[in-house]
């Protein structure tokens, strides 16, 4: 029997420190999909300090989950900090947008 992985670019069967999946990189915003279908997206995303997201919105809602440093949302018009260990959820259609106030390790997950 053939099985597909539904979950990509991360080791299996093992603890997984997610901060050294993605390094970050001087001027830019450096993602890792770890998971991409028709119901959820997850990617990880380092942000040099002052690195942005413009204003976009989801099809789905979303969770930003800080791991390191600490980033600005402005979601819908309403600013938000948010520093690790916290999530911010962003429900589906709304506008938002992210700036990275320190480098910062995010995981983004898209729910459909």
């Amino acid at each position: 029997m053939l099985t597909r992985d539904r979950i990509k670019n991360i080791p299996f069967s093992r603890p997984v420190d997610l901060t050294r999946l993605v390094r970050y990189r001087k001027g830019t915003v450096v993602s890792r999909s770890l998971a991409q279908n028709d119901r959820i997206s997850m990617t990880l995303f380092a942000f040099d300090r002052g690195e942005e997201l413009r204003s976009h919105v989801a099809s789905g809602d979303v969770m930003v989950h800080v791991l390191e440093g600490e980033v600005l949302l402005n979601i819908a018009g309403k600013d938000v900090t948010a520093g690790p260990g916290q999530v911010v959820v962003i429900p589906a259609a709304v506008p938002h947008e992210i700036t990275a106030a320190t480098r910062a390790t995010l995981l983004f997950t898209v729910v459909e």
